[in-house]
Order: C-alpha cells, then sequence, then structure tokens
C-alpha cells in the first residue's frame, strides 16, 4: 500500500474533499475519494464518495457506497457522519437525516456543516423559525455559499422578499470575494443559481415588469445556453404561481431571438401538456426534434406525449430514441454519467410503449435491462410496478414501490397510497403535505399529492379532511380544464334528437347482425368494470377493457363532414349514413374485436367493450349492430359523484372534464339519467339494466342474470373474477384484484354536509338550446350515388342526386362541387366555374378541387387566374393527415368521391 498516498487521508485532506462539496464539484470529488479509499481503505471519505455519485444521479452506486460506510457508523467520525446525513439530505430520507445530526450536534453545538444540514432538515419539515437560527448560527461560524443560497431559499419559503433580496445581495457578495479561489465551472454555477433565485425573488414578490427588463438586458451579456436556461426557468416559476399564460408568452418571445432553442420548445411542450394542450406540445417537440435530432431526451418525450393519443407516433419516438442513445460514446461532453441515464430513459420510453400496447414479455424485459444496469432508476421502477399492477401482480408492484421509497420516499409514498398502501404515522402525510405546496410546472399546488392525501386521511377515517384535500385538488385541476357543462348538455339533446325510432323504421338496412360485441356501459365510477371482470370470466367471453373503437369511427365521422364540407357534425349526421357504410364501419369494429380476442381468448364467442361513456353512443352501437348486448350498470348516484370527485383522471381533458366539479358532476348525471331514459324507450326491454349495490349483495344472482342476457349458460368460475389472470388499465385498477366488499356502499354519507353543489346540479331542472338547425334527410347516400353515377357517365342522374342534397343542405361543399364539375363536363364551364369557386373557398385544402377550377380557368382564357388560385396553399399536411384518418376510422366502404375530377 502507497503509504504516502494513505498519509494523505487525514481530516485536512478530507475537508479539501468537502470544498469540492461546497464548490459542486462532484465529478472531482468522485475521483479524488475513490482514488483515495482504494489506495488507503479509509472508510472516512466513504461518505463523501456516496455524496458524489448521489448527485451526479448513480443512485444505486450511492447506496452502495452508504451501507457499507453505514454498516461501520460507530468508527466514523463526527464529520463523517454529517456527510453521511448528507446523503439522507439528497435522497430526502429526512428522518435518517436528523437522526444523524441530532446526537452530533448535542456534542458539537457549533459544528457549522452540522448546523447546516440539520437546518435544511427543519425547512423541510415546515419548521422554518428553527431552520432560520440554525442557519444564522452556521453563518456566523462560517461563511459558506451554500448556506447563504439556502438561507434565501427558507427566506422565499416564507415569502420574506426583502430579508430574500438582503441574503441573495449577501451571497452575491461572498461569491465576488470568492471568485479567484473558484474553479471556473464552481463560480459558473453559482452565478446560474444567484440569478435564478433573484427571478424567484421579483416572481415571488410580484415584479415581473422588473423580471422581464432583467432578462432582456441580460439577453446581450451572457451566451445562449446560460440565458435560455434562464428564461425556461423564469417560465417554470411563472407556472409555479399559476400564470400558465405568462408563461407561453414568455417562452414565445423566449424562441423569437433563439427559434431553434430545444430547451425552450421542451419547456413550452411541457406547459402545454399540463394545460391539455396536447396538440401545441406535439408541434412544440417535433420542432424541437428538427432543430436537434440527435437528441434522444427530446425524442423521449415525443413518445411519452403521445403514448395515450398516437400509439404509432409514440412507438416510433421511443424506438428512434434507444437507437439514438445506444450510439452514444463517452466524451467530455457526453459523460458516462449522462449517458447511461439517457439510455435508461430511453429503454424505459420503449418499455412504457410495450406495456401500453400490453407487450408485457418485451416491456418487462426492457424494464429489468434498465434496473440491471441502475436498480434504483425510479421511472423503470414505477413502469414495472404499474405493469405488475395490470397484471394483478399486487404484491410485487408493493415490492418494487418500497424499493423507490430508498431513493424518492414522497414518489414511493404516492405511488403506495394507489395501491391502499397507506403511511402509518401522520408525519409522513404532514411532509406529504407540504410537498403538495411546492410550486411546480402544475401550479402553485401539486394535485396528484392532494389526491393521494385526501384517500389517506379518508383510509383514516378523518372525513373532513379528506375533503379539504380533494377538494383543493378538484379545484386546482379545474383551472386548466376547458369542460363545458351547457356544451354537453346540448350535445345530449341532439343525440335523442337525431336517435328516435323513426330513425331505424326508415332505416332497416343498416349495420350487421353479429352478436359479437357486448357493451357494459354506465357513468363513470359506477361498477363497469366488475361487471366485465364477471362476465369475462366465462369461456365464451372476452373483456377487452375500455376500448375507444365507438368514440374513433364518430371522430372519424366529423372528419368525413368537415372534408365534404357538410357543416354537419355527428349525431347530425347520422341519416346520411348508407347500409353499405354502416357495414364497412360495422365489419372494420369486429375485425377489430376477433383480433383482440384471438391474442389471449381466440375460443371467444362474444367480446366485452366497458367503456363507460357509451352510454351517450347507444344509438350508434345499435344503429351498427342492432343485435349487440348493452348492459348498463347503475349506482347510487351520490356514490358515483363521490368516488368521481376523489379520482383523478388520465383522460381529464378528455371526457372525464366533469368530474372536477360537483356541480358539473350533479348535472352529468342527470344529462345520464334522461339519455338512458331515452334509449329504453327507443330500444324497449334491449338493454339490460344492473345495479351495483345489487352484484355486491348477490354476486352470484346478479352473474346469472347477466350471463342469461347474454345468452350463455352458467359457469361458476365467474364468481372468481378478483383471481382472472387478465390485464387491467382503468382507474379501478386496484378494486377489481380485491373480492366483493360492501364498504364502497353509501360512502357518500360519510361526506354528505359537503353534497349540496351535488344536490344543486343533479336536480336543477334541464334545458338545452333549441335545436331548430338540423335537418333530416329523406334517404341517404345523395353524395356518394351521386358520385358513382357521374363515374359512369350519368351526368344528368348525378346532377339530380347532387342537387337532391342541396335542396336539403344548400352548404354541401362537397355537392357544390360536384354539380360544377357536372356543368364543365357538359360544356357549360361559364355556369360551373362560380359552384367551384364556391367549394374551393369553403375547402381550400382539396387539392383536386383547385385543379379542377384552374383548368376551367385555361379552359376559359384566365390562365393568369389558374396560377392565382394553384398558388394559395394551406396546411396540406395537416389536411393529408386529416384525409386519412378519416378514411382509415370509416372503412373502406367510406372511399373518396370527391377527388373525381373527370
Amino acid at each position: 500500500m502507497n503509504k504516502k498516498k494513505k498519509s494523505i487521508l487525514i481530516p485536512s485532506y478530507l475537508n479539501i474533499l468537502r470544498n469540492l462539496v461546497d464548490n459542486q464539484q462532484f465529478k472531482a470529488l468522485e475521483e479524488e475519494a475513490l482514488a483515495n479509499h482504494q489506495e488507503t481503505g479509509d472508510i472516512r471519505g466513504l461518505p463523501l464518495l456516496a455524496l458524489a455519485h448521489v448527485h451526479q444521479g448513480e443512485i444505486h452506486r450511492a447506496l452502495g457506497v452508504y451501507e457499507k460506510a453505514a454498516s461501520r457508523k460507530t468508527e466514523l467520525d463526527a464529520d463523517a457522519r454529517i456527510d453521511l446525513a448528507g446523503v439522507d439530505c439528497v435522497l430526502m430520507r429526512i428522518d435518517n437525516a436528523v437522526e444523524l445530526l441530532e446526537p452530533i450536534l448535542e456534542q458539537q453545538p457549533d459544528h457549522a456543516l452540522g448546523l447546516a444540514r440539520l437546518a435544511w432538515c427543519r425547512m423541510q419539515q415546515g419548521r422554518l423559525e428553527e431552520a432560520r437560527e440554525l442557519y444564522t448560527r452556521s453563518a456566523g461560524l462560517k461563511e459558506r455559499l451554500p448556506v447563504l443560497l439556502a438561507m434565501v431559499r427558507l427566506d422565499l419559503q416564507a415569502e420574506k422578499t426583502e430579508a430574500a433580496q438582503k441574503a441573495l445581495d449577501r451571497a452575491i457578495a461572498c461569491l465576488e470575494t470568492r471568485r479567484n479561489d473558484l474553479p471556473e465551472i464552481s463560480v459558473s454555477l453559482f452565478t446560474a443559481q444567484l440569478r435564478g433565485l433573484q427571478l424567484e425573488i421579483w416572481v415571488t414578490a410580484k415584479r415581473f415588469a422588473e423580471a422581464e427588463a432583467w432578462l432582456a438586458e441580460r439577453r446581450a451579456d451572457i451566451e445562449e445556453e446560460a440565458w435560455t436556461a434562464l428564461l425556461t426557468g423564469y417560465a417554470l416559476l411563472l407556472a409555479g404561481n399559476d400564470r400558465h399564460s405568462q408563461a407561453e408568452d414568455i417562452l414565445k418571445e423566449g424562441l423569437g431571438h433563439y427559434p431553434d432553442s430545444s430547451a425552450m420548445l421542451m419547456q413550452l411542450a411541457s406547459l402545454a401538456l399540463v394545460q391539455g394542450h396536447f396538440a401545441q406540445a406535439d408541434r412544440a417537440l417535433r420542432r424541437a426534434a428538427r432543430f436537434d435530432p440527435d437528441n434522444p431526451e427530446i425524442w423521449c418525450r415525443v413518445a411519452d406525449a403521445n403514448l395515450h393519443r398516437a400509439e404509432n407516433r409514440s412507438r416510433r419516438a421511443a424506438e428512434k430514441a434507444t437507437k439514438i442513445a445506444d450510439s452514444l460514446r463517452e466524451s467530455d461532453a457526453m459523460p458516462k454519467q449522462r449517458m447511461r441515464q439517457l439510455q435508461a430513459r430511453a429503454k424505459t420510453a420503449l418499455a412504457g410503449v410495450e406495456l401500453h400496447d400490453q407487450n408485457f414479455d418485451k416491456a418487462e424485459t426492457l424494464f429489468r435491462e434498465v434496473l440491471e444496469e441502475n436498480p434504483y432508476f425510479v421511472p423503470a421502477l414505477q413502469g414495472l410496478a404499474q405493469q405488475y399492477m395490470q397484471q394483478g401482480h399486487i404484491d410485487g408492484a408493493r415490492e418494487l414501490y418500497e424499493k423507490v421509497k430508498l431513493v424518492d420516499p414522497l414518489a414511493a409514498h404516492a405511488s403506495l397510497i394507489n395501491i391502499r398502501s397507506f403511511p402509518e404515522d401522520i408525519e409522513t402525510l404532514e411532509r406529504m403535505e407540504k410537498a403538495a405546496e411546492i410550486p411546480s410546472l402544475e401550479g402553485s399546488v401539486r394535485q396528484g399529492l392532494l389526491f393521494q392525501l385526501a384517500a389517506a386521511w379518508h383510509d383514516r377515517k378523518d372525513h373532513e379532511k379528506a375533503f379539504g384535500f380533494v377538494n383543493r385538488a378538484n379545484q386546482a385541476c379545474r383551472a386548466f380544464l376547458s369542460y363545458d357543462a351547457k356544451k354537453h348538455r346540448n350535445q345530449c339533446a341532439r343525440i335523442r334528437h337525431a336517435f328516435t325510432r323513426s330513425l331505424y323504421d326508415h332505416r332497416k338496412d343498416c349495420g350487421v347482425e353479429s352478436s359479437l360485441p357486448v357493451y357494459v356501459l354506465g357513468m363513470p365510477r359506477s361498477g363497469t368494470t366488475l361487471v366485465e371482470q364477471i362476465i369475462s370470466g366465462h369461456s365464451r367471453i372476452f373483456g377487452a377493457g375500455e376500448l375507444g373503437v365507438i368514440p374513433q369511427r364518430i371522430s372519424g365521422l366529423n372528419r368525413w363532414e368537415r372534408r365534404v364540407g357538410s357543416g354537419r357534425r355527428y349525431p347530425d349526421c347520422i341519416d346520411d349514413l348508407t347500409p353499405e357504410i354502416t357495414k364497412g364501419i360495422a365489419k372494420s369494429i369486429l375485425d377489430e374485436l376477433k383480433a383482440l380476442a384471438e391474442k389471449d381468448k381466440p375460443e371467444a364467442q362474444y367480446v366485452v367493450d366497458k367503456l363507460p361513456h357509451n352510454f351517450e353512443n347507444i344509438g350508434f352501437i345499435k344503429f351498427l349492430f342492432p343485435n349487440a348486448k348493452i348492459i348498463s350498470v347503475r349506482r347510487d348516484p351520490r356514490d358515483i359523484a363521490v368516488s368521481n370527485y376523489f379520482m383523478s383522471y388520465q383522460a381529464r381533458h378528455g371526457g372525464m372534464g366533469f368530474t372536477y366539479n360537483l356541480t358539473e358532476i350533479g348535472e352529468q348525471l342527470a344529462d345520464h339519467n334522461l339519455l338512458m331514459h331515452h334509449w329504453q324507450q327507443v330500444f324497449p326491454g334491449e338493454i339490460l339494466e344492473i345495479q351495483y349495490e345489487a352484484v355486491v349483495d348477490d354476486l352470484e344472482g346478479s352473474a346469472r342474470r347477466i350471463l342469461d342476457y347474454i345468452g350463455v349458460e352458467w359457469e361458476p368460475q365467474v364468481l372468481g373474477f378478483n383471481t382472472l389472470d387478465r390485464p387491467v388499465k382503468t382507474a379501478s385498477i386496484w378494486q377489481v384484484r380485491q373480492p366483493i366488499y360492501k364498504t364502497s356502499k353509501a360512502k357518500w354519507k360519510r361526506y354528505e354536509k359537503f353534497l349540496g353543489p351535488l344536490i344543486k346540479g343533479a336536480n336543477a331542472k334541464i334545458t338545452w338550446d333549441p335545436i331548430d338547425d338540423m335537418l333530416t334527410l329523406p334517404e341517404p347516400g345523395f353524395l356518394q350515388n351521386g358520385v358513382e353515377l357521374f363515374r359512369r357517365g350519368k351526368l344528368d342522374d348525378a346532377e339530380m342526386s347532387f342537387k337532391k342534397m342541396l335542396h336539403h343542405n344548400p352548404e354541401h361543399a362537397a355537392c357544390t362541387y360536384m354539380v360544377g364539375l357536372v356543368y364543365c363536363s357538359k360544356g357549360h364551364i361559364a355556369d360551373g366555374i362560380p359552384l367551384l369557386e364556391i367549394a374551393v373557398k369553403k375547402c381550400p385544402w382539396h387539392r383536386e378541387w383547385k385543379e379542377s377550377l384552374a383548368r376551367a380557368y385555361r379552359e376559359t382564357g384566365r390562365p393568369e387566374k389558374a396560377e392565382e388560385v394553384l398558388k394559395r396553399r394551406p396546411n396540406l399536411r395537416r389536411q393529408n393527415a386529416l384525409d386519412e384518418s378519416a378514411e382509415n376510422l370509416i372503412g373502406d366502404t367510406f372511399s373518396d368521391p370527391i377527388s373525381a375530377n373527370g
């Protein structure tokens, strides 16, 4: 052993290493501490090595070194134990840190670093005055920049902006004094932190103009990377003060100066995502990818942003991220730790895509590859735990979340609460409450934590406290939502108006006779998942979960109507679907359902789609599948309301926006009741109603009734629904793995005194805007039939078909275009041109229409007009995607009738 090297591992040398911590030189700290430990074997440097690892994100290495040092804690001096507490602080293990620090400070009350670390712990515990006193004592003993920065943050946490400014000025002066003694990298890091704190002071004091003027001045003084980091930090501060629009504006202004800044574009995308602006987020990320195509982090974010909305795009992005990350090589610009983190991030994103597609073997392999390299990579631990939850392996998920607790206790407790594993101590809940108050991109409070706290206090039967948390959570969420209760009520009225008994009497040839589809529907949290689980245990029934196939086809109809310029939307357009079109749509859905069943249960004769909100789509379902079995699940509306109010939905920006306001939940319940009454009148005796409470009280009797309605024989294994080996992805992911429990009945009684707004919304008179603009076509297919006649050269018959549509709907752009095309084909070009002009003006995205109009202009001697019309180019990329998705969703039967131009 090198005696000379060993001899330098003395307290003075350890203090040099501690200076590296103060100067935030963690790479250098790692190299020095590791080299000296390997050559000397002295364990006093191990806590510093663990600190170096944890600050560089190498959690598993940090924990390994930590445990080695902790196992010989009695051999460590006070300084080394304080270093060990520093590791606990970084890992947010506050109790561990305090347990280490307090005994030391009893013996050495003037230990500056020990005082500072305990002060930080007190600040995290919300004991601000105690933290202030400790920091003041520490700074009086030794003026250290990290302590001065912490004192600024302490004053900011207490919203004492004048005191914070004085503390910041003191820190700035300290840095100036020490500038020549510090490495350049440390000066840069501290300078960035001081600038960020200055912005935070101004934001806390609501001095936004001053902050933005200062940012504008700094743009000329500092490099682009440093300035964009300041601007993205400022945008985060604004969002944390619930000023998301202002944050968005400041980022867009910054992009005006540096349009290719991937950092600002990614921040803009994150800001858009929390507000539910998914298309805007996707555009920002795609733009970032164009400027920085070899950045795997950007592609990971594209994958995450599109996972639940555009699965193919998400997969392509995750695969690209993985390919780029795997090709990275270590360099000065790409340290080994950063390279490993990017590779883990990319592989986890791809695993998430496989999990979403229920390719469980592939997903688990990817998650485990990540965890083999980095056992404490939290996204991979959480992703694999989520997979286990879907597959029903609750204990396996719990073990993974317990592992997360070692490195991110807050995230672990939040996840454990979701599987009803609640903290046993009040102190943990209090820490979660303080964490929920920390501003973030979400806003001034963290909504998810508030929902979890509500669940935890409900479990403790402190219902007043639980409701206080859930109320705050819902109010914070509702601020971002565009849900319009009146619009929903009007839409329900139009659905009832469109789907009447006379529609089916006049469209008897529509749809297909298949009995394969079974629809379980009802209000969310009414028990649809329980019913699906029960019947999916039958050997002839496959439960496919919540499918989007019906809403997707409805979206396809809306895209089609926009494409042809009819001015109509669903449900108004339902009377224009021909038997051929409905059969095409129905067969494409059957193919999709059969493919799902074939994968897991090929012998199934029935496939269950349990999308709750299909209660709005019963009319369309029966139009496509007259023999479809429909099971409507009902439950005490007050229990539905409370259960929804305590749930944070992934689809909050979609159809679940109503669940964040009790009055709007009440209105939705009333809309649901009126719709179900309407469907029972239109389809008497065809819809089975099942009461959730009856299922709970008499499982076998209810199961027999449901199976008899579907038309299958009794099989007793359906009663073991909670042991089914099948994935579940709904909000009821935990409950469906439990046996029947009756505590969910009458849950509302515990919150009765808070339900006034719910009762008001549910009992208010249901009114809607008059429906005086919904035309009714005497027969369907005027456009499609006319196009077919036109293609066969029967111009007079085609003209008559198009004009019949225009008689009922004079604004129909495609029929207007086709009449103009007929006139041109007959040689009456002068008569056709005005009609072509009208059509092109209404639907400027149709290239064929423009080409037809341009040709007509040329044939009448106006080539300049032809050139002019062809130069006008809208966003064709977007419209082409729209056209393609409309055709794909509706089916081949709905071929393009409007691109024929003779």
